[in-house]
């Protein structure tokens, strides 16, 4: 039952369905079986939330930059014009407090299309529910980002939860790689 709720508040609050009270009701509910600690679920909200709001007032629409924080450690996905804003955007989120890892996946392109964005949103929704099915693992270990086809998993796994949930994420339609960013619990 939990897995299908999971589900359901992915798939719902993507198409922007729930009232806030609920929205924030599922990510109580989801922190509860999260292997992360509370407070690191609050500071990769906040190290999410700083990197969006520094970002874009340094480079307002010029730039297509995610941000994604798991246990601290920062995935940064999306395009920029030169290989010195792709350093600059990794010195800005380097000085947020609490930063660890920085895992910079950035590219050297134009912005991404409205087309490519909803085709990574397609591929992350259709793994999170492949994640679901799977009982090797609990999908709600794991974090999804997908940016070009390319699938990020990050979480707090063993090494048997990882090589399920890669094996799932690369036979899922539309991936064309999966990197794996895991921290093991073992």
């Amino acid at each position: 039952m939990r897995n299908i709720l999971f589900v359901l508040l992915i798939s719902a609050s993507l198409q922007g369905c729930f009232p806030v009270i609920a929205a924030g009701a599922g990510a109580g509910a989801l922190m509860a079986q999260d292997r992360r600690t509370s407070g690191a679920y609050v500071e990769d909200e906040a190290i999410e939330n700083k990197s969006f709001d520094r970002i874009g007032k340094q480079y307002k629409n010029t730039v297509h930059v995610n941000v994604t924080s798991y246990n601290r450690k920062v995935l940064i996905t999306g395009e920029v014009p030169d290989e010195a804003t792709k350093a600059q955007v990794e010195r800005i989120i380097a000085n947020i407090q609490n930063v660890g890892r920085i895992h910079n996946e950035l590219v050297i392109a134009g912005n991404s299309s409205f087309t490519s964005r909803s085709n990574d949103a397609l591929i992350t929704t259709n793994v999170k529910a492949r994640f679901v099915g799977d009982k090797r693992f609990s999908a709600n270990n794991l974090k999804v980002v997908t940016e070009n086809g390319t699938v990020y998993l990050m979480g707090i796994v063993n090494r048997a939860e990882a090589a399920a949930a890669g094996t799932v994420a690369s036979g899922s339609s539309g991936v064309s790689r999966v990197v794996e960013l895991f921290e093991y619990a073992d």
